[in-house]
């Protein structure tokens, strides 16, 4: 809700002082959406890695000899869900650098 009011009164003051100033809003405008796509696309995997982390101390909890196996899995769990936070990383240095 705080970006809209800034994107709504820096696009007001931009428009009433020439193109450097729609300049600059279209850049923080761009820096905006980079930010939001990467805290959105932070949140799943964030999320996601903790309830792993949780459930796997929970089964190690209930069964310590096959803490082998639990970690092996857990690595590969916390690697995939991974992998979506650094998709979201790549797509705000797009929006950064190429718009």
């Amino acid at each position: 809700m705080l970006g809209a009011a800034f994107l709504a009164s820096t696009g007001v003051a931009g428009a009433a002082e020439g193109a450097a100033d729609n300049e600059s809003t279209a850049n923080a405008a761009k820096f905006m959406a980079a930010g939001i796509a990467m805290g959105v696309g932070s949140f799943g995997p964030g999320i996601g890695i903790g309830w792993l982390g949780g459930k796997a101390m929970e089964a190690l909890g209930r069964n310590p000899e096959a803490a082998g196996v639990i970690q092996t899995n857990m690595i590969l769990g916390i690697a995939f869900a991974e992998a979506i936070g650094i998709y979201a990383l790549v797509v705000a240095i797009l929006i950064g650098f190429v718009f």
